[in-house]
């Protein structure tokens, strides 16, 4: 399919359900929730090889209502792009950006294996952050791992943020004298956070 019937096939799609959209960029700025469209998005995504629809199909992923539902979906699209530094960069950091809202404990063993690898670039600090979605207690530990990584240790303290991981604060309040103002802002965020 070309990109203007890959599209095509996306609005028509969600026209069928009554969403009236001229594209698939369209639902990045809708206003309303559309839970009933997720199906359809994840129908579509697979079929989908245009980076710029399959984005936009990522991108209206990226809210609450997927939860639980595009987390395994994402996780494949993810693992489709070569795992090098500069594959896809845009996509595969909109697909970590998307599990960073939608990601649930079915996909933590996933999140662990690719935050771990370096080749995914900088994908990986919205996969850190998506390890604050978790449940499962081995996500703290990961996380404290992944604070010795320069490149995603200020994701990371987002994600230790949400979990309000206590036995990590020791570890958080080294970095209230990083060099990064916006690292030192999240390190204190997260203690916040975890001191409730």
């Amino acid at each position: 399919m070309t990109r203007e019937e890959e599209d095509k096939l996306v609005t028509d799609a969600l026209n069928h359900l009554g969403m009236d959209v001229t594209g698939a960029f369209d639902l990045m700025t809708w206003k309303e929730p559309y839970p009933a469209a997720v199906p359809v998005l994840l129908d579509c995504l697979p079929r989908v090889k245009d980076e710029g629809i399959k984005e936009a199909i990522v991108r209206a992923l990226t809210v609450k209502e997927a939860r639980g539902k595009a987390d395994a979906a994402l996780v494949a699209e993810f693992r489709a792009i070569p795992a090098t530094p500069t594959a896809n960069v845009g996509l595969k950091w909109a697909i970590a950006n998307a599990l960073s809202v939608v990601a649930t404990d079915v996909v933590f063993a996933d999140l662990v294996e690719l935050v771990r690898h370096r080749q995914h670039g900088k994908s990986r600090e919205m996969l850190a952050v998506a390890l604050g979605n978790m449940k499962n207690p081995g996500a703290v530990d990961v996380l404290l791992d992944l604070l010795k990584e320069d490149e995603v240790a200020g994701h990371s303290l987002i994600a230790l943020g949400k979990l309000k991981a206590k036995k990590a604060r020791p570890q958080i309040e080294g970095f209230l004298n990083h060099p990064k103002p916006w690292v030192r802002k999240e390190a204190l965020k997260a203690l916040r956070r975890v001191d409730g």
